[in-house]
C-alpha cells in the first residue's frame, strides 16, 4: 500500500514538473512568436452637429499598435511580420501608443535603420500617428524616437491633435498626450476643440491609469498600451504589473456609464523585462468606426 502510494505521489509530481517545463517552453519559445488581430466595431456619434450636415462617411479602419520594445527579445524580423499583416487589414489609420525600443542603449542604434524602413512601408490614406511611452525617454531614446518616426511618416502627438478629414466633410479628432511617468503631460489645448464638430473623439495616451483622469471628458475612445496585459494571465495569477497599470490591464474598460466613454489597453507586441508571455499573445487591435 505505501509504495503505491509513493509511486502515485512520484507519478502526480512527473507529471507537475512535465506541465511546468512545457509551460515556461511555451512561454518563452511560442507565444512570444504568435500575433492575434482582434477586431472591434465603434459606433460614431448619430448626434453630432458635424454627423448633421452631410451624408454619414463610410467606416473607417483604425489600427493601433502598442509596445514594441525592439532589442535583444523583439526583432526587425519579427516587426517586418507586424508591418505584413497590418497592411492585410487596409487601414484608413495606425496610431502607435509608445514604447519603440526596449532600451535603446543598448541596440537601438544597430537596429534604427531598419526599423525606420520597415515603418516606412506602412501606408494608410488617414496618416499614421503616435504618442511617446516612458521608454521612448533617456538612453537616447528621445532624440531616436523622434528621428525614426519621422522619417518613417508618423506624426508625433505630444500633447497636440490632429483633425482626419474624411471624404463628405466629416472629421474624426485625434489627441495625444505626452508620456505620464517621464512626459509633462497637457490637455489643456484639447478643450478648445467643440465636441460637435467630430463624428468621433480620440485621445491616445501610454500608460492606461492616467485615462481615469479623462473619464469626464468628451472624448468617445482612449487607446492605452504600457501594461502588456501582465504578460501572464493564468487562473488566480494577476500577472506582472507596472506603474499606473494596475487597474487597467488589458482590452476594453468603460470609464463613464452615462457618455459610453470607453478604455482599450493594446496587450503590446513585445515584451518587458524578459521574452515571456502566457496567456497574453501580442495584438494587433484594429477598430472599424461607423455611424449607428
Amino acid at each position: 500500500m505505501k509504495n503505491n502510494r509513493r509511486k502515485h505521489r512520484l507519478r502526480i509530481g512527473a507529471a507537475v514538473i512535465l506541465l511546468a517545463g512545457v509551460l515556461l517552453w511555451y512561454g518563452f519559445c511560442v507565444e512570444p512568436d504568435l500575433l492575434v488581430v482582434r477586431h472591434h466595431t465603434l459606433e460614431a456619434d448619430p448626434d453630432s452637429a458635424a454627423d448633421k450636415k452631410t451624408e454619414p462617411a463610410k467606416s473607417v479602419r483604425l489600427v493601433q499598435i502598442s509596445d514594441l520594445q525592439l532589442g535583444e527579445h523583439y526583432s526587425v524580423r519579427q516587426l517586418q511580420k507586424v508591418v505584413r499583416m497590418i497592411q492585410k487589414e487596409e487601414p484608413d489609420v495606425i496610431v502607435f501608443t509608445g514604447d519603440l525600443f526596449e532600451d535603446y542603449k543598448v541596440c537601438g542604434a544597430d537596429m534604427e535603420p531598419k526599423v525606420t524602413a520597415c515603418l516606412s512601408h506602412l501606408q494608410v490614406p488617414l496618416g499614421k500617428y503616435a504618442v511617446w511611452g516612458n521608454r521612448d525617454y533617456g538612453g537616447g531614446a528621445e532624440k531616436a524616437y523622434r528621428r525614426v518616426m519621422k522619417e518613417a511618416g508618423f506624426t508625433l502627438l505630444r500633447n497636440e491633435s490632429a483633425e482626419l478629414p474624411l471624404e463628405n466633410g466629416q472629421k474624426i479628432l485625434l489627441c495625444g498626450l505626452d508620456d505620464s511617468l517621464f512626459g509633462k503631460p497637457d490637455g489643456t489645448a484639447f478643450f478648445q476643440h467643440d465636441a460637435d464638430d467630430y463624428v468621433y473623439r480620440i485621445l491616445l495616451l501610454h500608460e492606461p491609469d492616467a485615462a481615469q483622469l479623462w473619464s469626464h471628458s468628451s472624448f468617445q475612445l482612449i487607446l492605452a498600451g504600457h501594461s502588456h496585459g501582465g504578460q501572464v494571465r493564468l487562473p488566480f495569477c494577476p500577472g506582472f504589473q507596472t506603474a499606473l497599470a494596475q487597474h487597467y490591464i488589458r482590452h476594453f474598460y468603460t470609464l463613464n456609464e452615462e457618455t459610453g466613454l470607453k478604455l482599450y489597453v493594446n496587450t503590446g507586441l513585445g515584451t518587458s523585462h524578459m521574452r515571456f508571455r502566457l496567456g497574453v499573445p501580442p495584438e494587433i487591435a484594429v477598430f472599424d468606426i461607423r455611424k449607428r
